[in-house]
């Protein structure tokens, strides 16, 4: 697959992708076009060697696997995760606020966003709407995504706030709140939002229980650069291993193995959630695809601590004015291909034996790649890896796309990255 046409697919996903849910149903589609058939989490399964199949796991998360056609008695087990949610402000209860005309919505910071650069952008809102439906512990459940710009949260001119360029710190309750309308006679100042999210889910405003609404960024992708090198989108963080994930479990089947894709939600609050990689969903769907397999727990449990797991999520590029902020050595550049994320603390879960794993399957197809490390004095992230190799007792490896301005409104790749990590998730699942 070309540059072009790795961007695009990209592209599209990002596009689509306004909330953990949209994420998942674009998966969803994703999976359903490559013959991929859908398991009900509580249901019974019929398994079939030679299939794929995918699980929804409470709306924002998914597993997916395929079958291979001559498992034998202990099949080989590999797996890929990344995350489907992003930094960024969450709809609150009782929304509406109202200073002098405005009306804003009060809103609270989802994960660690770069706040600054959510102001003065074109915002929009998506998630999911629960109405009564015929059991109270049946709700009818509504996605939506508004696809326009309704939001703003305006900057405070420099004429009133004089010292602006010399930093500030935003309050996310004062400084952050969006506008969204300037009230009139005609307007219900107490229940704008919520008129304007019945509009959209198609009931009335009593039918609505509650909801979980996400501020997105509206902008569009671009690439940009001299000679197109650079690809700037909002969310790369981390629907870029989404979509590696995807692409590599639709490429093909492995005749004598279990390849798995978990795609969680809440990675960016810590992950001790229900559909998190902190969840015990994992373990039970393995567990349960198995058993349907005709496999007791012995070879279950085999399987998974002979298997390997490639955790995905974004790291770090060298930033052009700042490069002090990396290591004096390990460093990484915008078009460099996969970084495999490596901490003697284990925030990144690697060791030397399965590092080369990787490095052999990427010296195998010429996939370009560099370790990375951050500064010795400079606490870095955390990501998947960690808490799925701890849980689940795998090998595990972590890797990524590196990126400028992470958790920004916006970030910034290499153009070319994209396709390098797609090669070795694919790779990682035929071999």
């Amino acid at each position: 697959m070309s540059i072009e046409t790795t961007l695009d697919t990209l592209s599209h996903t990002l596009a689509v992708s306004v909330s953990p849910y949209h994420c998942i149903k674009e998966g969803r589609r994703q999976l359903e076009a490559a013959s991929f058939h859908p398991l009900d989490l509580t249901g019974s399964w019929n398994l079939v060697p030679g299939k794929g199949y995918y699980v929804p796991v409470f709306d924002s998360s998914l597993m997916a696997f395929t079958i291979g056609q001559n498992l034998g008695e202990k099949p080989s087990l590999r797996m890929e995760a990344a995350h489907t949610d992003w930094p960024c402000l969450k709809v609150k209860p009782s929304p509406e606020v109202t200073t002098g005309r405005y009306g804003k919505l009060n809103i609270e910071v989802y994960g660690g966003p770069i706040l600054n650069t959510w102001l003065d952008r074109p915002l929009s809102m998506a998630g999911k709407v629960c109405l009564a439906g015929s059991s109270p512990f049946s709700p009818t459940v509504r996605f939506i995504d508004m696809k326009k710009p309704l939001l703003v949260i305006p900057n405070l001119a420099i004429h009133m706030n004089r010292e602006v360029n010399d930093g500030i710190k935003l309050n996310p309750q004062v400084d952050m709140l969006p506008v969204l309308t300037v009230l009139t006679d005609s307007l219900d100042k107490d229940h704008f939002f919520l008129n304007l999210l019945a509009g959209e889910a198609g009931c009335k405003p009593e039918e609505i229980l509650d909801y979980e609404i996400y501020l997105y960024n509206l902008d569009s992708c671009s690439t940009a650069g001299l000679n197109g090198q650079f690809f700037s989108a909002p969310r790369l963080d981390n629907l870029t291993s989404v979509q590696a994930c995807l692409s590599a479990v639709t490429s093909g089947f492995r005749e004598g193995g279990i390849n798995v894709i978990a795609l969680y939600d809440n990675e960016e609050i810590g992950s001790r959630t229900k559909q998190g990689a902190l969840s015990a969903v994992t373990e039970r769907i393995l567990e349960k695809l198995f058993a349907c397999l005709g496999y007791g727990r012995e070879a279950f449990l085999n399987a998974v601590m002979d298997g390997f797991l490639l955790s995905m999520d974004v790291a770090h590029a060298i930033h052009p004015n700042h490069t002090e902020k990396c290591d004096i050595k390990n460093q990484i550049f915008p078009g460099d291909g996969v970084a495999i994320k490596m901490a003697a603390s284990q925030s990144y879960s690697t060791d030397a034996a399965c590092v080369s794993v990787i490095e052999s399957l990427c010296r195998r197809r010429q996939i370009p790649y560099k370790k990375f490390s951050n500064r010795s004095d400079l606490r870095g992230g955390s990501t998947l890896g960690a808490l799925s190799s701890t849980l689940l007792a795998i090998k595990t490896v972590d890797i990524g796309v590196p990126i400028l301005a992470m958790h920004s409104a916006r970030e910034l790749m290499g153009a070319s990255d994209q396709q390098a990590l797609v090669s070795l998730a694919s790779e990682f699942f035929l071999v």
